[in-house]
């Protein structure tokens, strides 16, 4: 299926690793024209000039970290007219105790989760708007609808984001511009590699095992943890032509642990 995304101007934060890298190399084997954004550069460099060789697409690098006024400035001044918006972020630590969590945490986890997201739609939704086109998709997580106290400082900033989008979401959909959220919830990603190869070792078993163990006590019914590919089909969905009357939704992407009729 074509897209109809080919040359679009696209913006991918955090797009180095896991879901994010899923989205890119979604968008890239549409044809879009990417600048990818990450804090670490040898990661991010390989994996742009990867994209650029398996998919024929521009793809630029910028090492910068989008949850400050310079990253962010950083990126916009290598795409400042977007039409294409996805965001992520590595997923801040998990807490097992609520009270342990003092305002320092929430100070920086708030920064990344939720201000950075909020300011670059502020930056570049009226230039969509002007243009009458924009897709914006940000990836959030499960714990935003179905809150744990593990996932407290991923979840909470998550929340308020879903809240702001779906408000925005409805002012300006009648210009063109559909932003929508992804809260997916285990995936393969590299954090999720190195964590679950850790009980592996541990364990004297192998990480497919380590993974499966931990989907049967989530109650995970796939199984599994998600392909992040499969994740950046979905996501380069949202970013289509054919996504012009989906305004303001979330989509939970868990694998069935958490469903609701409505």
């Amino acid at each position: 299926m074509d897209l109809g995304i080919r040359g679009k101007k696209a913006i991918v934060n955090g797009g180095s690793a896991g879901l994010g890298l899923g989205s890119a190399r979604a968008l890239a084997r549409e044809g879009a024209d990417l600048v990818i954004s990450a804090r670490g550069e040898e990661r991010l460099v390989r994996v742009c000039k990867e994209l650029a060789e398996e998919t024929g697409a521009r793809v630029t690098a910028v090492v910068a970290d989008h949850s400050t006024n310079e990253g962010r400035a950083a990126i916009l001044a290598e795409c400042p007219e977007p039409d294409i918006l996805v965001g992520t972020c590595s997923p801040p630590a998990v807490t097992g105790d609520y009270s342990m969590i003092d305002p320092d945490d929430w100070y920086s986890t708030l920064a990344v989760t939720l201000i950075s997201p909020v300011e670059f739609m502020r930056a570049t939704i009226d230039g969509m708007a002007e243009r009458g086109w924009g897709r914006i998709v940000n990836i959030g997580t499960v714990a935003a609808k179905h809150p744990t106290e593990v996932r407290l400082m991923s979840g909470a900033p998550r929340a308020a984001l879903v809240n702001y989008t779906a408000a925005v979401a409805r002012k300006v959909a009648r210009k063109g511009v559909i932003i929508n959220n992804l809260l997916p919830g285990m995936y393969h990603t590299a954090t999720i590699y190195d964590r679950y190869s850790k009980i592996a070792e541990e364990q004297g078993i192998s990480y497919e095992e380590a993974v499966k163990n931990h989907a049967k006590r989530m109650r995970i019914p796939t199984g599994d943890f998600g392909n992040i590919d499969d994740f950046g089909a979905f996501s380069a969905l949202l970013c289509s032509e054919f996504a012009n009357y989906t305004v303001g939704q979330s989509f939970v992407m868990d694998g069935g642990v958490t469903n609701s009729m409505f």
